[in-house]
């Protein structure tokens, strides 16, 4: 899959530009790519990477989320407040309308060029963004698993007097006069293209069709609370760097009576002085004298889970690598990796006198060898 763009690079604009330019650049491409305008093919695509741009860059809190952490901020289902196919059902229902006058821009191009299906109404229940949090674990602690604790989070959940409606009691609310209920209005307005009529949130009711008479005592009318709890989580044994916990319920709150969002513990693993992981191998190092390789002889190694000993085969050259399988690292499936022993050979850098005499002995026996081999073959 082809890595996403950088937001502030397809609206063409700096990291500190203001709202207004944030909203003239969308302006201005969104009419240029416009798919009824437009009949370039990549035009679809164009259209709908501008649309979600512009909708986390004209969010505050979706902006300092990207600017922090980047696309991770909206991985795994984290909502970018409607960015998506923008022509899905035949319909503009994902397109912002921030900066437009409070016009309703997707109803106003389905219109224009004949679009389909109505959009869907904005009192429909609809969960909450997921949220994203980073923690970060020792090598070991990844290896071996382990509980850690959330301090300070944060979740708002529905009121629990009111269960979310915001009225102290379920009579204590009437119809909205302006909507009739609907908790959508229609108005015509003068715009670039003309005379429009269209529809948008009712502004009295905020689409919710009633209107609270009198306030729940517990939340004052919010529809929710505010508490602040503290979370273990467990870390499962054999992590990799990178990946992440999903705790259901703990995201932003949801819309119109919809659930909470998750939240997700991104886990970040240090690395290791004595351990290299790739997948569920694990790689070390491991130094012999050139005496021992050329004998054979047998060391004893770290593994992520103790000390195994380790047969050096005589005449091993310098760079070999020696296996120990099922020594890697155990993850969550049961699967077990293995262990990479790469030998280098330590050379000595004083000698004695006798040890001079003896690697003397041995180079002369190793070429009168050479030489009495060669005579054999003349012969």
């Amino acid at each position: 899959m082809a890595e996403k763009r950088d937001y502030y690079e397809v609206l063409g604009i700096s990291k500190n530009a203001t709202k207004d330019e944030i909203r003239s650049a969308y302006r201005k491409l969104a009419k240029q790519y416009h798919p009824d305008i437009n009949k370039s093919p990549d035009a679809p695509k164009k259209f709908e990477e501008v649309q979600e741009a512009y909708d986390v860059l004209s969010d505050e809190n979706k902006r300092a989320q990207y600017d922090r952490f980047g696309m991770a901020a909206f991985s795994q289902g984290t909502s970018t407040g409607g960015a998506g196919n923008p022509f899905q059902n035949g319909g503009f229902g994902g397109f912002s309308t921030e900066g437009f006058g409070g016009m309703d821009f997707g109803d106003l191009f389905s219109q224009m060029f004949g679009g389909g299906s109505r959009r869907s109404q904005s009192t429909a229940p609809r969960k909450g963004n997921d949220r994203l949090v980073r923690v970060q674990i020792s090598f070991m602690d990844a290896i071996r698993g382990r509980k850690i604790e959330l301090n300070n989070v944060d979740v708002e959940r529905a009121c629990s007097h009111c269960h979310g409606t915001g009225a102290e009691s379920p009579n204590a609310y009437q119809t909205c006069p302006d909507c009739h209920g609907s908790g959508r209005v229609l108005r015509q307005q003068q715009t670039l293209f003309g005379v429009m009529q269209t529809e948008s949130v009712c502004p009295r009711c905020k689409g919710k069709g009633k209107i609270v008479t009198e306030a729940c005592h517990t939340c004052g009318g919010a529809g929710y609370q505010k508490e602040r709890t503290t979370l273990t989580v467990t870390i499962p044994a054999g992590i990799s760097s990178g990946r992440q916990l999903k705790i259901s319920g703990y995201g932003e709150r949801g819309v119109h009576g919809g659930p909470n969002g998750d939240l997700y513990v991104e886990v970040i693993v240090k690395s290791d002085p004595n351990f290299e992981r790739e997948g569920n191998d694990i790689h070390i190092k491991a130094t012999v004298g050139m005496a021992e390789c050329a004998l054979g002889t047998e060391i004893v190694v770290k593994t992520v889970y103790g000390e195994e000993s380790v047969t050096i085969p005589a005449g091993t050259q310098p760079g070999a690598i020696l296996k120990l399988k099922g020594k890697g690292v155990k993850d969550s499936a049961g699967r077990a990796g293995d262990e990479y022993v790469h030998l280098s050979i330590e050379i000595p850098k004083k000698l004695n006198e006798r040890q001079k005499e003896l690697l003397q002995e041995f180079i002369a026996e190793g070429k009168s060898s050479r030489w009495s081999s060669f005579l054999n073959r003349k012969k």
